[in-house]
C-alpha cells in the first residue's frame, strides 16, 4: 500500500505541474513578419500624365526584432521583403511626343513593378511579456532593388501592347516610412526620395517618384 501512495502522490504532482499555466516570456520580440497594401500617390508627375482606377502597392517580408532597452520597448529591425507597385496613369500622346500627324490620344497604361527590399526600422512599442495588444511607432528605411518592371498600355491609334521597361527605370529606389498603430490596424507610408525612371536612358525627363499610402500588418 505504501508503494501505492507514492505512485498516486507522484501521478498527482506530475499532473498539477503540467497544468496549463501561461509563463511570460521576458525575451519576447514583436512583429517579424509584415504584409502592407496601399494606394500609390505619385510624386511629381508630368503634365499630360494623369492617374486613374486604383494604383495599387503591396510588400511582404520578413523583419529581425532586435530589442535595445530593458524593457524591450526600444528595438532596432533590419529585414528583407518583396514589393509589387502597378501604376495606373493616362497619357497624352500630343503632350509628350514630336509634333505629328496624331490627333489627340491619350493612351490608358500601366507600369508593373517589382522589388526586392531591405528595409531597417527604429522601433517604439508599449508590448509586455503578457500580452500582444500594444500601441507602436515604427519609423524606417529601406532600399529596393528592382526585379523587373513592364508597360502596359491600351490605344485607338497605337493599338495595345507590353513592353519590358526594365533599361529605363532605376535599379534602386530608396525611401523613408512611418507605420502607427494598435494591434492590428497600422496605417502606413512611404515616400520616395529618387525617381522610378533612370534619366539618362529617357528621352524625356520624367522625375515621378512614389508615396504610397496604405495600411501595414504585421505578425508575430
Amino acid at each position: 500500500m505504501n508503494k501505492f501512495h507514492c505512485l498516486f502522490l507522484f501521478l498527482a504532482t506530475l499532473g498539477f505541474a503540467q497544468t496549463d499555466v501561461k509563463v511570460a516570456d521576458s525575451l519576447f520580440r514583436e512583429d517579424q513578419f509584415y504584409i502592407s497594401v496601399s494606394y500609390n500617390l505619385l510624386q511629381h508627375k508630368p503634365a499630360d500624365f494623369s492617374q486613374y482606377s486604383f494604383s495599387s502597392g503591396f510588400t511582404a517580408g520578413f523583419l529581425r526584432d532586435f530589442p535595445i532597452s530593458k524593457n524591450r520597448h526600444w528595438s532596432l529591425a533590419p529585414g528583407l521583403g518583396y514589393a509589387y507597385n502597378n501604376l495606373k496613369q493616362n497619357i497624352n500622346i500630343q503632350g509628350v511626343s514630336e509634333p505629328s500627324d496624331f490627333t489627340s490620344d491619350v493612351v490608358r497604361s500601366s507600369i508593373q513593378l517589382h522589388y526586392l527590399e531591405l528595409p531597417l526600422e527604429i522601433r517604439w512599442r508599449n508590448a509586455s511579456p503578457e500580452s500582444h495588444k500594444f500601441w507602436r511607432i515604427h519609423a524606417g528605411f529601406k532600399a529596393s532593388y528592382l526585379l523587373g518592371g513592364k508597360f502596359n498600355y491600351e490605344s485607338d491609334i497605337i493599338g495595345n501592347g507590353t513592353e519590358n521597361i526594365k533599361s529605363v527605370l532605376n535599379k534602386f529606389q530608396y525611401g523613408v516610412y512611418l507605420s502607427f498603430g494598435f494591434n492590428t490596424w497600422n496605417p502606413y507610408i512611404y515616400y520616395g526620395l529618387n525617381p522610378i525612371f533612370d534619366n539618362n536612358k529617357t528621352a524625356i525627363e520624367n522625375n515621378v517618384s512614389a508615396l504610397n499610402i496604405g495600411l501595414k500588418f504585421y505578425i508575430l
